[in-house]
């Protein structure tokens, strides 16, 4: 059975999300990328629903959550996600962020790192690369004054390097993306232009995967590189994937995600 539902942060924003699965499952949390929405992990959900207890949401200003403020710092996204699950009495569960979801998760990891059984990264990294202030100055300034439509399509083409645009996959993306709300997009662009969470990883003492597509350009390296310090890392990566994996090869990446929490799980048992 599946609820979707609504909860009001303390500064006025509105977080929407969705809980499905068993009751007594173990949690497994997803939290989005920039300019898509819960229903990113749509391919996710139909597999890892049976097993596991699955909250999904909308990061503030994305999908269906408000946003009160045009700028925003991981720090806020990450104290968001906490205030939910305080609310929600999630006190553990696994972890598993897309791209601007990964920083998410570890600024809410130094918040709360007794509540993570498992951290799982996809394609998303700890600190952003040299130069992306002037990057993502020129995408906040594009939807300021455009509108998300043309961003929407031209980042989609990005993202899903081996789907074909006219396939209902790269659609039902841009459809997402065009639907972010501008001031959503542009708040996530000042906190994705300059960000440095590697302090979080002293914190980082449960397991964790690092999962990537091949096609992703820079983004496994720097994935094994900044995530390297992690006593129990592990790493993989999807070919015929770019930026969103868990959408453009949702097979592999289930039967990926699937080995490592049950496989968690087992540990969890076996310690008990």
């Amino acid at each position: 059975m599946s609820f979707a539902h609504r909860h009001a942060l303390p500064d006025g924003t509105v977080l929407n999300y969705q809980i499905d699965g068993p009751v007594d499952a173990p949690w497994v949390v997803f939290a989005n990328s920039v300019m898509t929405d819960l229903h990113v992990w749509k391919p996710q959900l139909d597999v890892l629903s049976e097993p596991f207890r699955i909250l999904r949401y909308d990061q503030r200003g994305h999908g269906q959550s408000t946003a009160v403020s045009t700028t925003a710092s991981f720090k806020t996204y990450g104290a968001d996600l906490l205030h939910l699950l305080e609310a929600l009495e999630i006190k553990s569960f696994h972890f598993v962020g897309l791209s601007m979801g990964v920083p998410t998760g570890l600024a809410l990891l130094a918040m709360a790192p007794d509540r993570f059984l498992s951290f799982t990264a996809v394609d998303g990294v700890a600190r952003s690369a040299p130069g992306r202030e002037a990057f993502w100055t020129e995408k906040r300034e594009q939807a300021q004054s455009g509108g998300m439509a043309a961003l929407a399509r031209a980042t989609a083409e990005r993202w899903l390097p081996s789907t074909p645009p006219d396939s209902n996959r790269h659609k039902s993306l841009v459809t997402i993306m065009m639907a972010t709300p501008v001031d959503g997009f542009v708040a996530a662009t000042h906190a994705l232009q300059s960000y440095d969470l590697s302090a979080a990883l002293e914190w980082m003492t449960c397991p964790f995967l690092g999962i990537a597509g091949a096609l992703d350009g820079a983004m496994p390296d720097a994935m094994r590189t900044q995530f390297s310090t992690v006593a129990e890392a592990g790493f993989v990566e999807i070919d015929g994937a770019g930026h969103l994996p868990n959408l453009e090869q949702p097979a592999e990446f289930n039967a990926t995600l699937m080995a490592f929490l049950n496989g968690q799980q087992e540990h969890l048992m076996e310690a008990r």
